[in-house]
């Protein structure tokens, strides 16, 4: 197998400069998650490389999204696939790479919005898939998934949905977000995001007839009492309600009010206990005559630190440890990410495959330049060698 490591290590040193000027031109095209045309055309790079390496490649259009993209290697195997996931959005606006464009300084960080979160992994998927194929791997096929919106939670599309589908199958998943700087890797993410409950009353004038109105505003008030109440912090059991609207004014007894809340899990089981108490919560009312909806749909789910998650990060420690990369550790944070969609799927899934850095979201956000290579090396080395049983080899 050494031969094997040392092909994938000789194919990306002799790439680190197409490397580099693809990683540059990723950056410098803005791909803020609503500027559409910016996401495509990303898409449309992105689409290019991978087609350059012989993946199949379509877009599955979004309506008020950016596409999620698809690449599928058909190498001549049967087997399950291997996905590599990630997205081709990020958070800046418009403007941002041309007040902060691409460069490298003198320490040998790489400076640009999206340099990190997730630009760089796009590279290293990418040419593991090369160097891949330079190595002649037809053990399995690998199956590329690049989201679109995937930093608005993809609150305007059904992203999540399509990803879930087209994962379904899978043996395992590598997901190219944000590396950490002490080569920590990510095998467990907290599940959240923005919940909304509308309540509804009777609109009636408050001196004229106040008998007649129900007020949604009473009613939502005596609902935010029972959802703080859910609250179980040392269980990471966290609903926040962070934001109430209703009414038109004190002479009005108000017919709706809105409240949106934040909830965070460290697991499904906890997902499923706040998702029963809010609905719950939904159900009952206490003034008369009202009722209340209730929308989840941005909700992001939790990446449970299942069994095959461990055995895959397994599987990448010994990878790590047989080419020279060091030693890794894994661990669980409370970031988001679509690793979540791919391992309620039961797709074992390892995230935070991409460059090392720091500043997400930031204009310092910057990532180490030998990283993006060494995490490409590490990436292709634990794709060849996983096994359908990954205690194996």
């Amino acid at each position: 197998m050494e031969q094997i490591y040392d092909q994938i290590r000789r194919y990306i040193d002799g790439h680190r400069m197409p490397m580099l000027a693809l990683w540059e031109e990723l950056v410098n095209t803005e791909s803020g998650s609503r500027q559409l045309e910016g996401v495509e055309a990303v898409c449309n790079i992105v689409r290019r490389e991978l087609e350059g390496a012989g993946v199949r490649t379509r877009t599955i259009p979004m309506e008020d999204a950016g596409s999620v993209l698809i690449g599928e290697w058909d190498n001549g195997s049967t087997k399950a696939p291997l996905l590599f996931i990630g997205h081709m959005d990020t958070v800046f606006k418009e403007g941002a790479a041309k007040e902060n464009p691409f460069r490298i300084d003198e320490n040998g960080f790489a400076h640009g919005p999206g340099v990190l979160d997730m630009k760089a992994g796009l590279v290293i998927a990418i040419y593991a898939i090369k160097a891949l194929a330079d190595a002649g791997f037809s053990e399995r096929p690998i199956k590329c998934i690049f989201a679109g919106d995937e930093e608005n939670l993809h609150m305007l599309s059904n992203a999540k949905e399509v990803m879930g589908a087209e994962a379904v199958g899978a043996i395992a998943a590598f997901n190219f977000e944000t590396g950490y700087m002490d080569n920590r890797f990510v095998i467990g993410r907290k599940g959240g995001g923005p919940v909304k409950i509308t309540v509804h009353g009777i609109a009636s004038h408050s001196g004229i007839a106040p008998e007649k109105g129900r007020s949604a505003i009473l009613e939502a008030a005596q609902k935010i009492v029972q959802l703080e109440q859910i609250n179980d912090i040392p269980r990471g059991r966290l609903v926040n309600c962070g934001k109430v609207t209703g009414g038109i004014g004190e002479n009005t007894i108000p017919d709706t009010c809105q409240i949106n809340i934040g909830i965070r899990f460290p697991t499904t089981e906890i997902k499923n206990e706040i998702l029963d108490a809010l609905q719950a919560i939904v159900e009952h009312n206490t003034v008369p005559d009202t009722w209340a909806e209730m929308d989840t749909s941005r909700l992001m789910n939790c990446m449970d630190t299942t069994d095959g998650v461990l055995k895959l990060f397994d599987h990448l420690k010994k990878t790590a440890l047989d080419i020279g990369f060091g030693e890794i550790e894994g661990f669980q944070v409370g970031g988001l990410s679509d690793s979540g969609i791919t391992v309620a799927c039961g797709v074992p899934t390892v995230c935070g495959m991409g460059a090392r850095g720091e500043g997400n979201h930031t204009p310092q956000e910057y990532a180490e330049v030998e990283s993006l290579f060494q995490r490409c090396i590490l990436a292709a080395c634990a794709a060849y060698t996983l096994q359908d049983d990954f205690t194996k080899g």
